[in-house]
């Protein structure tokens, strides 16, 4: 699907030389970015390659893994039954889903499973929609005492498709939490429990819900938990370095098929955190829609007074988003998105209060309302965190269109 773009004075050229030069260099196989002003879409390109070995030029129809990108349409979901008086922020998760009734927290320091007590109070819904819930991944500190508990369990393979959503709630109760409800944040499954509470809410499987409520009048007709035989040539090949934590090394591999995939046909697990395909024009659909206080095509997604909460911090006082490996200075959480609260020396003074939140294959977007700009960029490399392209990306925007607003 062609994007109309509206006309414009700025000079976007020089960040698109910024990002070929990423794929002339071998960084990137491919990269298409988007630039709004409000929910005007003033620049679009699509550069390099659907996969390296052909050489297939990057369609402007590309599949995209959006991965993490997921997260902010389930909130989105989940929050559309918070406006209909279905449920509180501040009930406890038990009350919906009762395996997460009467938890268990390890000690602070612990060093082994049993070293644990009864959680003084319970999982709130406010606390899985913004990471502050206890819950954890399971792998991205694979030597700690929580992560080797959800290794034990089996929460991976069930994420890989050998459980649903029900079962991973079930699995995930079972374990104990690795700190207080509502006192730190930590990235976890806390989206995917949030899916299943959609499934719960709605009587429906999580992608009837989002197909029902989300795609369908946002005519994002490409987003899916996979991708159908005769939409396979429009898939992109996802790549990693041989050294995963080296953001320039440029010896890429094939890490997930287009053809014969992980995605290539429908699994059991429908993750509500990492679970979707998408093409440019279907998110794009989706940003304009949040850009527009919650409507799009004419059609009331979500209101926008539900949208400014979701844009409040939830996290307790001097809690930040944090990351081993990925440091997000001055950066809070709210319902589904990370939330810009305080800015440090290379940011922008325009990207106070922006939200955002990306995938781990490098698709990223965010708008920034002081400034009414928003931007995305996708690409297909892992881990896309850790790449500075995004960052590239989003500062040279906020450069280019400063005080225009």
């Amino acid at each position: 699907m062609t994007i109309d773009k509206s006309d414009h004075d700025f000079d976007f050229a020089p960040i698109k030389l910024k990002m070929q030069n990423y794929i002339d260099k071998g960084l990137l196989s491919c990269i298409s970015t988007v630039i709004l002003r409000g929910t005007d879409v003033l620049d679009v390109q699509h550069l390099g390659f659907q996969d390296l070995e052909r050489k297939s030029v990057l369609r402007e129809d590309a599949i995209f893994r959006i991965y993490s990108n997921t997260k902010i349409i389930t909130s989105v979901a989940l929050m559309q039954f918070y406006e209909a008086g279905r449920f509180r922020l501040d009930d406890a998760l038990s009350t919906y889903l009762p395996e997460f009734a009467d938890m268990q927290v390890l000690n602070p320091g612990a060093t082994a499973a049993h070293d644990l007590n009864s959680a003084k109070g319970p999982i709130l819904i406010k606390h899985i929609l913004s990471h502050s819930a206890g819950l954890s991944y399971g792998h991205f500190e694979p030597d700690s005492v929580i992560d080797q508990l959800y290794s034990e369990q089996g929460i991976g393979a069930v994420m890989e498709g050998g459980g649903d959503l029900e079962a991973l709630s079930q699995q995930v109760a079972s374990l104990p939490l690795v700190y207080e409800p509502g006192t730190f944040w930590r990235y976890s499954v806390a989206t995917d429990i949030c899916a299943r509470l959609v499934e719960v809410l709605s009587g429906e499987k999580f992608d009837s819900y989002l197909r029902d409520h989300i795609f369908t009048p946002l005519r994002m007709v490409d987003t899916d938990f996979w991708v159908p035989e005769d939409k396979v040539h429009r898939f992109t090949t996802l790549y990693a370095p041989t050294n995963l934590m080296d953001p320039m090394n440029t010896a890429l591999v094939k890490h997930d098929d287009a053809i014969s995939g992980r995605f290539n046909s429908p699994g059991r697990f429908l993750s509500g955190g990492a679970g979707l395909v998408s093409t440019v024009s279907d998110y794009l659909n989706f940003i304009r829609m949040i850009a527009n206080g919650g409507e799009w095509f004419g059609q009331r997604i979500i209101k926008s007074e539900t949208l400014k909460l979701m844009r409040t911090n939830q996290l307790a006082q001097g809690v930040g988003v944090n990351f081993l490996m990925w440091q997000m200075p001055g950066t809070v959480f709210g319902l589904g998105f990370a939330l810009k609260s305080q800015l440090s020396q290379t940011d922008h003074p325009d990207s106070q209060d922006e939200y955002h939140w990306g995938g781990v294959a490098g698709t990223h977007s965010w708008l920034a309302p002081h400034a009414d700009i928003a931007g995305m960029c996708f690409t297909q490399r892992m881990p896309g965190f850790l790449h500075p392209f995004s960052f590239e990306f989003k500062s040279m925007v906020y450069a280019t269109m400063a005080g225009s607003s």
